[in-house]
């Protein structure tokens, strides 16, 4: 038997919460001197007491973990609960990474205000390609709202073309417009370059049109990042006397597994105002 302090210490808890656990009935002490009030502890009520820390970590009020474990949780389903758990917070770190980096970008594209960066800015014809492609519908153009779609829609593409026994494809190129649904969304296409007389199940396979004339500057680094140097672009395209005709493309000359690491050639269509 331990002492309340001693499987406190055991379980990784305070004193106090086993204290609380007590009170609502969650998980009573093996036993109570009726002198002293003093509680015991056995070691085997340090599986019951991981049970309650997991389930609260999954998220379940008190009342909730004596109502599952009442119903007397068995160890696979509370691992596939936790799993499940795990993804969650695995996701929801990925997304505050990304949305830290896009903090940081909108915070460069403020303190770069008023003053032209040295990135070099090119004037260029955008040559037709056979592109294979899938598409989905994103809620903006905003890139919390485009890293979640583009990601597995490259993901899947990929997947598809290696299943099809295709190698050598690529560059991947993003193209955009808008949705039609008058709420902003955008219609992202996610395409690779392909060889002629590609045919993969599932898979739209065309000619992407070239654009006749482009403003294109390189960005390096995740796309998450990209908000300054696409806002350098529309001040040079304003600066120098175009209009944008057009959502930018996006073309993935190297995307290793570090995204920070990532170099993108940013196409937006333009004219002569």
């Amino acid at each position: 038997m331990f002492t309340i302090g001693d499987f406190a210490r055991h379980g990784r808890v305070s004193v106090r919460m086993l204290r609380h656990y007590d009170a609502v009935g969650l998980l009573r002490p093996a036993h109570v001197d009726p002198h002293s009030g003093y509680r015991f502890y056995s070691a085997d009520q340090l599986a019951q007491l991981n049970r309650v820390i997991a389930l609260k970590d999954l998220g379940f009020t008190l009342e909730q973990v004596g109502a599952i474990l009442r119903d007397e949780l068995g160890a696979e389903e509370l691992r596939g609960m936790l799993r499940l758990r795990q993804a969650e917070l695995e996701a929801a770190v990925e997304a505050a990474r990304a949305r830290l980096a896009q903090v940081g970008a909108r915070l460069r594209a403020i303190e770069s205000e008023g003053r032209m960066s040295t990135q070099d800015v090119v004037v260029k014809k955008i040559p037709a390609v056979r592109v294979a492609e899938l598409r989905a519908v994103a809620a903006s153009f905003g890139p919390h709202d485009i890293g979640p779609v583009i990601g597995p829609l490259y993901e899947e593409l990929c997947g598809r073309l290696e299943a099809a026994g295709l190698t050598g494809f690529g560059p991947g190129i993003a193209y955009y417009e808008d949705a039609g649904r008058g709420d902003g969304s955008v219609l992202v296409h996610a395409a690779m370059t392909v060889p002629d007389g590609t045919v993969v199940e599932g898979v739209e396979v065309h000619v992407l049109p070239g654009v006749e004339e482009a403003a294109t500057v390189v960005h390096r680094g995740s796309m998450d990042t990209v908000l300054p140097t696409a806002q350098t672009l529309a001040r040079w395209i304003e600066t120098n006397g175009y209009v944008s005709q057009h959502y930018a493309r996006e073309l993935y000359l190297e995307c290793p597994e570090d995204r920070s690491r990532w170099v993108t050639e940013i196409q937006e269509p333009i004219v002569r105002a």
